[in-house]
């Protein structure tokens, strides 16, 4: 017979060698984070959330007698070890490690994008980059015109009419079955397709939960502005602005166009506008930036004032946009 014994690592990576300080203290992303920021010290080196330390597998976080384990670790004798390489996270007395890197683990409520891949009999299969593809029932969606009423048989087979393969949309996590499928729905004027805009894909473990995960960026970012939807599931969508109102079925809000597959026509500025800020999204993203709405705005800002109209943002450029807004040297870090 043999023993196994396991062995901390020397040293722990501190998320603040990631994410500077600058930052981990903007109020938007304090806000969003839905942990105790209390934070815990004990004999074993346990760090709280406000430190975000990161562990690796087998690595002793605190004494079991004093919290409970959760996610992402178990017990081995009197302590509570990581099973994963992750982030710790506490919750009251509860210690859980969250994933550097995984697929979306969607919760009731959360506000995800996706796109369709399949139409069946009731139901969209719809691919919202999680473990299992997500179900959109046919009773879970507004008809055209804001009409609500029963589904009869033939909206059955309109079924594709209102969302065929491939169409992107917003929705919302209803509740999850059984087998861990997500069912999602749309009953509600801010959901539904998706138009006038593209698609970027980030690490899900940037999208913080947040008070709203729709935002508008106003002119002069374009004519019209620019809106972001930051799905929790890592999928942004970011388009061509509209009011208030018609994002939210007030005045000027086209119920009858909410499934139709065209785009409106959007001038070059419009363009110019859109691929800036998803520009900005995509540098944040990259260098592992958790994103906010304040994040985005304040990115925007700064490339107003240093990049001449709403041009491409070079590698110099957006250099100079981590150091300054972000407080990351990139070069430093390298």
């Amino acid at each position: 017979m043999f023993s196994v014994t396991t062995l901390p690592p020397s040293s722990t990576l501190s998320f603040a060698d990631d994410i500077p300080s600058s930052h981990r203290k903007h109020p938007a992303e304090l806000d969003a984070m839905d942990v105790d920021d209390g934070g815990f010290e004990d004999e074993y080196g346990g760090a709280g959330p406000s430190k975000r330390t990161v562990v690796t597998p087998g690595e002793v976080i605190t004494s079991s007698k004093e919290y409970m384990r959760g996610h992402g670790t178990y017990v081995e004798e009197v302590n509570v070890v990581s099973s994963v390489t992750g982030t710790i996270e506490r919750v009251n007395k509860l210690i859980s490690v969250k994933p550097l890197r995984s697929r979306y683990n969607p919760e009731v409520g959360d506000l995800v994008i996706g796109r369709i891949n399949e139409v069946g009999p009731q139901r969209w299969r719809v691919d919202a980059n999680g473990r299992q593809d997500a179900v959109l029932m046919l009773s879970s969606v507004n008809l055209p015109g804001g009409v609500q009423r029963r589904k009869i048989e033939s909206d059955a087979l309109k079924m594709r009419e209102f969302l065929a393969e491939g169409n992107l949309l917003v929705a919302e996590v209803q509740s999850l079955l059984g087998d861990g499928v997500m069912s999602l729905h749309t009953r509600s004027l801010k959901y539904g397709k998706l138009r006038n805009g593209f698609l970027l894909t980030v690490p899900p473990q940037l999208i913080r939960r947040l008070k709203s995960h729709f935002h508008h960026i106003p002119a002069p970012c374009g004519p019209t502005g620019v809106d972001i939807i930051l799905g929790l599931n890592g999928f942004v969508w970011v388009s061509s602005g509209t009011s208030q109102e018609r994002r939210e079925g007030g005045e000027g809000f086209d119920a009858e166009g909410v499934y139709s597959d065209k785009n409106d026509d959007i001038t070059p500025e419009g363009r110019q506008a859109v691929s800036l800020i998803a520009n900005l999204i995509k540098l944040l993203a990259r260098e592992g930036v958790p994103l906010t709405e304040t994040l985005i705005n304040e990115a925007y800002s700064w490339a107003a004032k240093n990049v001449p109209g709403d041009g491409p943002l070079s590698d110099r450029d957006g250099e100079r946009m981590l150091l300054e807004v972000v407080g990351l040297d990139i070069h430093h870090r390298a």
